[in-house]
């Protein structure tokens, strides 16, 4: 919250909804990303931090799902079949019948990223509205920390002062993160930066073997290739599509 409001303030953007509709999007961007982090942050305290990762990195499919369903923006038949072969890839890493398999936290991982697809299109429909990035960051920290600070005053357990220095990395992480996400999906479809959110898997694998000795199972690895895959052939297919439109 501090980190967007200097933001807002040393650029002097007003507060603005943008036109009519955009506060109603920046209301459900707040929901949406609230309950994708909830989800993303339980996810990452029960699996190994690639499986969670993986699991919230199947956002941009629900983002064009819910482009389509929102805003109307058109879907191809190769955009339908790469987000039919990131829930193949998904199912890899819940594994649906064993025992281990479609587990609560899994579950929860996956509706997290079903939530975060929803904020990133709400962002996109803000955006489309006139309303500044750094104002929907702002109302989202807001929304969450409002909604949580009793819930956290209940349970308040203290930190040692190496738990602090990590929450505090992980807010400073997320407030930088939040600004380049919400700069990429207020200016372009989220079909056409899709694929760039897939980097985050590599740098929690390495992070998470380097400083958790987390190893994902090869049935993880082989979810991991398969939505990779969909993601930078649907990247891929996008990119052609656009440069046979340019040249006619």
């Amino acid at each position: 919250v501090v980190f967007a409001a200097l933001v807002i303030w040393r650029k002097r953007i007003p507060l603005s909804m943008g036109n009519e509709g955009g506060g109603k999007y920046v209301l459900l961007r707040a929901v949406g990303g609230t309950l994708g982090i909830v989800g993303n942050f339980y996810a990452v305290d029960h699996l190994v931090i690639a499986d969670a990762s993986m699991l919230n990195k199947l956002s941009p499919f629900f983002a064009i799902l819910f482009s389509f369903l929102l805003l109307r923006e058109k879907v191809k038949p190769y955009q339908l079949a790469c987000v039919g072969l990131a829930f193949l890839g998904a199912l890899f890493i819940l594994r649906p019948g064993s025992a281990s398999l479609m587990s609560f936290p899994a579950l929860v991982g996956l509706l997290g990223g079903c939530g975060a697809g929803f904020a990133y299109t709400c962002v996109r429909a803000a955006g489309n509205r006139g309303v500044p990035g750094p104002v929907i960051v702002l109302c989202f920290s807001a929304f969450s920390c409002l909604l949580f600070l009793p819930l956290t005053a209940l349970v308040f357990v203290p930190m040692t002062f190496r738990q602090f220095l990590c929450l505090l990395l992980c807010g400073l992480s997320a407030s930088g993160g939040q600004f380049a996400i919400t700069a990429a999906y207020t200016h372009a479809p989220a079909r056409e930066i899709s694929v760039f959110d897939y980097s985050q898997i590599l740098f929690a694998a390495m992070l998470g073997m380097l400083f958790l000795g987390e190893m994902p199972d090869r049935y993880s690895l082989i979810g991991y290739l398969i939505i990779i895959s969909a993601g930078v052939l649907m990247f891929r297919l996008t990119k052609k599509e656009y440069a046979g439109d340019a040249a006619a």
